[in-house]
């Protein structure tokens, strides 16, 4: 079964987790998408006051990618998380800023 199958509504947006429809606190924090070659986001800062649990956030969001392609294309997730770190530490660095305007 394609991947797109497990994780994509007909309307090309990703399901909602059943989990977080019986959570009466449950928000709804970042969006993304690949638009046009380049990657669009819509996230939530008023979450959590400290910038700093974005990096939780971002490092369980990183295992939850491991382990998806270790389920649906039997890669290793130990390696693949191993991967994206790497590129991770290779591109935070980077002069390139992302572009974008705030709104309400």
């Amino acid at each position: 079964m394609a991947l797109s199958r497990w994780f994509k509504s007909k309307s090309n947006e990703l399901i909602i987790p059943e989990s977080t429809k019986t959570d009466l606190k449950a928000q709804e924090i970042l969006r993304a998408w690949v638009a046009n070659g380049n990657l669009h986001v819509s996230l939530s800062v008023e979450t959590w006051n400290d910038p700093t649990a974005w990096g939780i956030v971002l490092a369980d969001l990183a295992k939850h990618v491991a382990k998806a392609y270790q389920l649906h294309k039997q890669l290793d997730e130990a390696e693949t998380l191993k991967r994206i770190k790497a590129v991770m530490d290779a591109e935070l660095p980077s002069s390139a800023q992302p572009s974008g305007q705030l709104l309400n």
